[in-house]
C-alpha cells in the first residue's frame, strides 16, 4: 500500500489520480441519479412538510461537503506546514472551489425550504449566519490562494488561512446546541435519526453519490493544476535557451 509520503510525489500522484478520476466521477453521477430517482418517486410526502421534505436529498450533502470542504483544506494546510508535502497546496487550492460551490448550494437550497417551512427566506440565526461566513472564508482563501500564487508566495499565508478558519467548524455543527434558533437541531446522528426511515435511505445514496462526485472534481482539478505549472516551468526553461 502506498504511503501518504509515496503519493506526495506528482507523478505516483497521476498515476493513481487519472484512474480513479472517471471512476469517481462518473459513479457519483450514477448513484445521484440513483438517489434522485428514488427521493423523488420511492419516498412518500413528510406529514408536516409535505413535498418540500425532498430538499434534504440536496442539502443535506451540500451542507456536509461545504463543511468537509474544508475540513481537507485544513488537513491540507497542516500537511504543507509541518512536512512540506509538494501536492498539499495544490490539494488545498483543488478543493476550495467545489467546497464553496457546496457551501452556496447549501444556503440557496435552506433558503428554498425555509421560505414554506419557516415563512421567511432567510434569518440571521445562528447555523445559517456560521454557515454564510464559511461561504465568505472560502471566497477569501480562494483570493488569498490565487495571490499568493501569482506572487511566487511558498503557500504558507492561505495555509494558516485554511487552519484558522476550522474554527467556524464546530460553530456550524453546534450552533443548534448552544443558540435558541430557527433552524431545527440535529436530525441524523451516528446511532440514531429523527427523520422516518421511509424517507430517509435515498439520502445515503445522495450523501455517498455527492461525495464521490466531490472527489472526483478535486482529483480533475489537481491534475489540471499541475499540468498548468509543468507548462509554465517548460515555457521558462524554453525562454532561458
Amino acid at each position: 500500500m502506498p504511503t501518504l509520503h509515496a503519493l506526495a510525489n506528482p507523478a505516483r500522484f497521476l498515476r493513481l489520480a487519472k484512474p480513479l478520476t472517471p471512476l469517481l466521477s462518473w459513479g457519483g453521477i450514477v448513484l445521484i441519479a440513483v438517489g434522485c430517482w428514488a427521493g423523488l418517486t420511492r419516498t412518500p410526502p413528510d406529514y408536516l412538510q409535505g413535498e418540500t421534505v425532498r430538499i434534504l436529498y440536496v442539502h443535506v450533502p451540500a451542507a456536509w461537503l461545504g463543511m468537509g470542504g474544508w475540513s481537507g483544506i485544513a488537513v491540507a494546510s497542516i500537511a504543507l506546514l509541518v512536512w512540506r508535502h509538494p501536492l498539499a497546496g495544490i490539494a488545498a487550492r483543488a478543493i476550495a472551489v467545489p467546497g464553496a460551490v457546496f457551501a452556496a448550494i447549501c444556503l440557496a437550497s435552506g433558503s428554498i425550504w425555509g421560505r414554506p417551512t419557516w415563512g421567511t427566506w432567510w434569518e440571521w440565526d445562528g447555523r445559517l449566519t456560521s454557515m454564510l461566513l464559511l461561504f465568505f472564508v472560502y471566497l477569501a482563501y480562494i483570493a488569498l490562494a490565487k495571490a499568493d500564487s501569482d506572487g511566487g508566495g511558498d503557500g504558507r499565508v492561505p495555509a494558516i488561512f485554511g487552519i484558522a478558519g476550522t474554527v467556524l467548524l464546530p460553530i456550524i455543527r453546534y450552533s443548534v446546541v448552544w443558540w435558541n434558533t430557527l433552524h431545527q437541531g440535529q436530525s441524523i446522528g451516528l446511532t440514531r435519526s429523527t427523520i422516518d426511515p421511509s424517507i430517509l435511505w435515498p439520502l445515503w445514496f445522495m450523501l455517498a453519490g455527492f461525495t464521490a462526485l466531490f472527489a472526483g472534481i478535486v482529483l480533475m482539478r489537481m491534475r489540471a493544476m499541475l499540468a498548468t505549472a509543468k507548462a509554465e516551468a517548460r515555457m521558462r526553461r524554453m525562454a532561458r535557451i
